[in-house]
């Protein structure tokens, strides 16, 4: 991810800022020269913060410390981001039941963490010929033994090794 270059003092080439100060002040909009002598009086860096705007702001602080109030805004935002993984069960037509509400417990879990979870049912051999009725009937037979509150995100399709369906955390608000 490439970080947008920031200018800074003489590298700022916008004729107007709009200039805050190093206590947080705004100081209006200045010249762009009377803003870098107000900077360099007070031993500090004229810093481009929004160039976007109209006119753009600046801000006199050290170049320093506002890498570092940056690098520490974006160390924030990455431990706050959570990333969701499509964690995956495979159930057979012929499963017990204790290891059915073992693998539903599991799934559970996982979709209080926020992830997503993917039920195949598994077809081998003559498995494969039943009737898709049946077959139906026992995904969802698994499904509702999950005993947190989910969403199907894709519906049960047949794949080349079984029928396959994926469930999200629901978002309902109780």
């Amino acid at each position: 991810m490439a970080t947008p270059r920031i200018n800074i003092n003489a590298q700022i080439r916008a004729p107007e800022l709009r200039v805050i100060g190093a206590d947080g002040q705004n100081l209006g909009v200045l010249e762009t020269k009377e803003a870098l002598a107000q900077a360099k009086a007070l031993g500090l860096d004229l810093i481009e913060v929004s160039p976007a705007a109209t006119p753009p702001v600046a801000k006199i602080m050290d170049y320093g410390k506002f890498q570092y109030e940056q690098q520490k805004k974006e160390r924030e935002v990455r431990a706050k981001s959570h990333t969701t993984e499509t964690k995956s069960i495979q159930v057979t037509v012929t499963e017990g039941e204790h290891d059915l509400t073992r693998k539903a417990r599991n799934a559970a879990e996982w979709l209080r963490e926020g992830h997503r979870v993917k039920v195949e049912l598994q077809l081998r051999g003559r498995y494969k010929y039943m009737d898709p009725k049946f077959l139906q009937e026992r995904l969802d037979r698994f499904v509702k033994l999950i005993p947190e509150e989910y969403k199907v995100a894709e519906a049960p399709q047949r794949g080349p090794r079984g029928i396959a369906t994926t469930l999200e955390k629901s978002t309902k608000k109780s």
